[in-house]
């Protein structure tokens, strides 16, 4: 790798964990940071220790019948979605698959819960609402207590907006406050706003020319931001469903947003990743130095983690732009990361979970990412040109999948990009 001092900014492989047998998928960290989920190509999630000194594989959670999208944590329980068509509720001290969901057609892309209910999405069209105790209660074994119906082709992005005041329960035992919102992207360019009480679709946000790879919403929820595989990346009112501002920059499709405070961070298909500030939409600053895709992004302590499709997870001073640490091993694409405490953990195609040294990181000096060597990236995936560009052709098949093809013709997707609770 080329820079002056480039050495020192590389960072100490902590651990290489390799008992997953096919590609890590998706990651999850519990709210307290002590557990993290992985889920896989190998049809198993694990469960990892973080606070022990050495990571330990807590628990496998075996049962679905094809490879693992999606995977959440809620309290003492673990919510994984496949592409066998099903959700599975795990009791994470047992390993006990707790509950089948087995209402939608076809594979789950996303899935996010709450202590009282789970929301997924699925390239059959539909996004579904699921009582999570549904175990313990009269409605059916399987059925869905709520289906989000209207969008042409397959939906991926998903968030949850409850409102503020509270609510008794209905005849059933299920409290839906009547201003509670969902908010769904899709590949057929829109996303909509739907009534969680009713299941009615409220608003239809129409703009982008390509699917609806990634969202998220100010701290207040009153403004939706969304990325799209048109390479725009456009802002809604989520009450009037009109479109405040269009943000250009990025030559590439976008593939995740992470909103925090006045900024936003965007990770594309070009090889780089941007800073927005969201009340003017102006780019203040561009991430370079990425050989391939920025497939999923993590912020933390004023840095900002870049997994990539040249195998490397990168960590930027968000507020210069410096590389401040660069970690190398993986030998195939990072698909997700994660920070917990003093640790970064990425998973990879390569079917690893590895565990870096992240301590003291915004202390390091960096190096520009523009002062980076051309041939800056490709040492992280090993092997002859060959392999490098089967690879990287792998990953790409996998984007293209879910930014822009077809749903309903489409293979696997990439990993899942943007999750989250309002």
């Amino acid at each position: 790798m080329g820079g002056g001092g480039s050495k020192e900014n590389e960072s100490h492989l902590l651990e290489t964990l390799c008992d997953h047998e096919d590609a890590i998928n998706c990651v999850a960290l519990s709210e307290d940071g002590s557990l993290l989920v992985t889920g896989s190509e190998d049809k198993t999630a694990r469960m990892w220790s973080t606070k022990t000194e050495e990571t330990e594989c807590l628990g496998v959670l075996k049962g679905h019948t094809s490879y693992i999208t999606c995977v959440a944590i809620t309290n003492a329980y673990i919510i994984t979605g496949a592409a066998d068509n099903t959700l599975r509720k795990w009791d994470m001290t047992t390993c006990d698959c707790l509950h089948v969901f087995a209402d939608h057609t076809s594979r789950i892309a996303r899935v996010i819960c709450t202590d009282e209910f789970i929301f997924s999405t699925s390239y059959d069209k539909t996004a579904k609402a699921w009582l999570f105790d549904a175990e313990d209660s009269d409605i059916g074994e399987t059925a869905a207590i709520r289906t989000f119906t209207g969008h042409h082709r397959g939906v991926y992005p998903i968030i949850y907006i409850p409102a503020v005041d509270t609510v008794p329960e209905d005849s059933e035992g299920i409290n839906i406050n009547p201003g509670d919102l969902i908010i769904t992207g899709s590949a057929d360019a829109t996303a909509r706003s739907w009534s969680f009480d009713t299941g009615d679709c409220l608003k239809v946000f129409k703009g982008h020319k390509s699917a609806i790879t990634c969202m998220a919403t100010d701290p207040q929820a009153k403004i939706l931001y969304t990325g799209g595989g048109d390479k725009e990346i456009r802002c809604w009112n989520i009450n009037r469903g009109d479109c405040i501002k269009v943000l250009e920059g990025h030559t590439g499709p976008i593939i995740c947003l992470i909103v925090v405070n006045r900024l936003m961070y965007s990770g594309s298909a070009d090889g780089t990743a941007k800073c927005w500030v969201r009340e003017f939409g102006d780019c203040t600053r561009t991430y370079r130095g990425h050989k391939h895709s920025v497939v999923c992004a993590k912020f933390s302590e004023g840095i900002l983690y870049t997994g990539c499709g040249d195998a490397i997870v990168r960590a930027f001073d968000a507020k210069s732009g410096s590389v401040r640490k660069v970690f190398k091993g993986h030998t195939n694409a990072v698909t997700c990361l994660t920070v917990c405490g003093d640790k970064v953990y990425s998973g990879s195609s390569d079917g690893t979970l590895r565990v870096w040294d992240c301590k003291n990181i915004s202390e390091d000096t960096g190096f520009a990412a523009e002062d980076l060597d051309d041939d800056d990236g490709e040492e992280g995936v090993d092997g002859d040109d060959d392999f490098k560009k089967k690879q990287l052709d792998d990953l790409d098949e996998r984007l293209d999948d879910y930014i822009g093809g077809d749903v309903d013709e489409a293979s696997k997707p990439a990993s899942a990009a943007s999750k989250a609770v309002k």
